[in-house]
């Protein structure tokens, strides 16, 4: 027996030769089991811009909401309802779990990642930075959805009870964190490269996307603190914001799936006719002869004609939505030019001591949409006496113009009426009075079951969770 333990012992190290030999026959030498911190950027890229662009009932109904469109059959979410699909949760769930969550890996991921055949450090820097305005980019929008969401808390595995940051404090922290991302990011180096699906690693081009960024976040807050909102807007410019269609955040989807803008889906791959253009929209462009309205939608009997909002529409008795935007390589769209104009044109008209007169941005905001429309005739447009600007009615002339250029784009849309006060909206079938029409989702079903401590905060933050508690900046 002893001579038995002693062959053994002897074997032990020949043994554990072998296994380390087996385990290296496992390794899979070309295929990294750790995901790179490069593609976790491009699939945050690629689910953001997807949430953005959707009108899936199920996870995005502001293109309803802003009353772009209505539904011809099924008109609960045309009526504001968000609990029988969960939406608040859905949503909720795609902001955070697909594009947030896989910013924050990617963001740790590159921290500790060391890249030895970069030229620079500071090509890891410039990634980190366009990381940073990306997710700002999302919790701008978090927040203008639910008035209040978690923030500093969000995203840590470490805490499954996040508490609720105001929107106030946000907005305010975003505001500082783009301001750095901006002012850290290096043009003489380069990014992502093609691993960034928006600018291709182009960091002039995200320069001028956080400088333009900045502007949106300091406009949105002018009714809320003019201070703060000046300062903001005026280091965005001065930063060198967009200066022509061609700076446009944009995403080239594909002609095939899975990589097809979600408006082919919803529309055309569905095989469902669930919309038609609004007749909020059709008789506001009809009115105005709007020579966008052949981009927008088909005609219909000689004219354009939208359902009655937030009531049965049938889908054979009015306009449909125009073939180049339910195209399955119809563009995502992130941030415009157009929308920087129509920003300016509103700080001028408060007295913010941009560059340009609020009609001159105006002017432009409109041309630089018809541009992008691939339409003709802006500057006879532009003459019409209801369309000129009005420094008088400069909210409902501004707000009307930078309501129609965000067509397909329904949250800033949506955000236009509630911060300017136009256009005036149409009264849903199921509502009784415009004072109902809501100005924010309620927090999801789930944060009330089991995040109730936290939830309960923020309700009574906001003052109350209600459908039509105002966000903070709407004032």
């Amino acid at each position: 027996m002893k001579r038995i333990y002693i062959l053994i012992t002897a074997l032990l190290p020949l043994l554990q030769a072998c296994t380390d030999k087996f385990e290296e026959f496992n390794e899979d030498r070309k295929n990294p089991s750790a995901v790179v911190g490069e593609s976790l950027f491009s699939n945050a890229q690629k689910e953001l811009i997807d949430q953005v662009s959707s009108t899936n009932v199920n996870t995005n109904v502001f293109k309803l909401w802003a009353q772009y469109w209505t539904e011809t059959t099924y008109t609960d979410e045309a009526n504001y309802n968000i609990v029988t699909r969960n939406i608040a949760n859905n949503t909720f769930r795609y902001y955070y779990m697909d594009a947030l969550k896989d910013l924050l890996e990617a963001e740790t991921i590159i921290k500790e990642s060391e890249y030895l055949l970069d030229a620079s450090p500071k090509i890891k820097e410039n990634k980190l930075h366009i990381l940073q305005l990306v997710k700002a980019y999302a919790f701008q929008q978090l927040t203008d959805i639910f008035g209040a969401v978690p923030y500093a808390d969000a995203l840590n595995i470490d805490n499954v009870y996040p508490k609720y940051d105001a929107g106030n404090a946000i907005y305010k922290d975003l505001i500082e964190k783009v301001t750095a991302a901006t002012a850290g990011l290096d043009a003489s180096f380069g990014s992502y490269g093609s691993a960034d699906l928006y600018y291709g690693g182009n960091v002039s081009q995200w320069i001028k996307f956080g400088n333009s960024l900045k502007i949106k976040l300091g406009i949105t807050l002018a009714d809320y603190d003019a201070n703060l909102s000046a300062q903001t807007v005026l280091s965005g410019v001065s930063g060198g914001a967009f200066t022509s269609s061609a700076d446009d955040a944009l995403f080239s989807y594909l002609q095939s799936s899975p990589n097809y803008n979600p408006l082919y889906a919803d529309i055309i791959a569905s095989g469902r006719n669930d919309f038609v253009p609004a007749n909020t929209l059709t008789d506001i462009m009809n009115t105005l002869e709007d020579p966008r309205r052949t981009a927008f939608f088909t005609p219909f009997e000689g004219g354009y004609v939208g359902g009655k909002y937030g009531y049965a529409a049938p889908y054979n008795a009015h306009s449909h939505i125009a073939p180049a935007i339910s195209a399955p390589d119809f563009k995502g769209i992130l941030l415009t030019y157009s929308e920087v104009q129509f920003y300016l044109a509103e700080a001028a008209a408060r007295g913010f001591a941009v560059p340009q007169s609020a009609e001159a941005y105006y002017n432009e905001g409109i041309k630089s949409s018809f541009s992008f429309w691939g339409i003709a005739g802006a500057e006879d447009y532009l003459n019409k006496p209801e369309v000129k600007y009005s420094a008088a009615n400069w909210k409902e002339r501004i707000g009307i113009q930078e309501w129609l250029s965000f067509y397909t784009r329904g949250l800033e849309g949506y955000t236009t009426w509630r911060r300017l006060d136009y256009p005036v909206l149409n009264v849903a079938e199921l509502i009784n009075d415009y004072s109902e029409i809501p100005l924010r989702f309620t927090f999801p079903v789930n944060e009330q079951t089991l995040n109730r401590a936290n939830y309960d905060a923020a309700a009574a933050l906001i003052g109350g969770d209600l459908l039509t508690t105002k966000i903070f900046w709407d004032k």
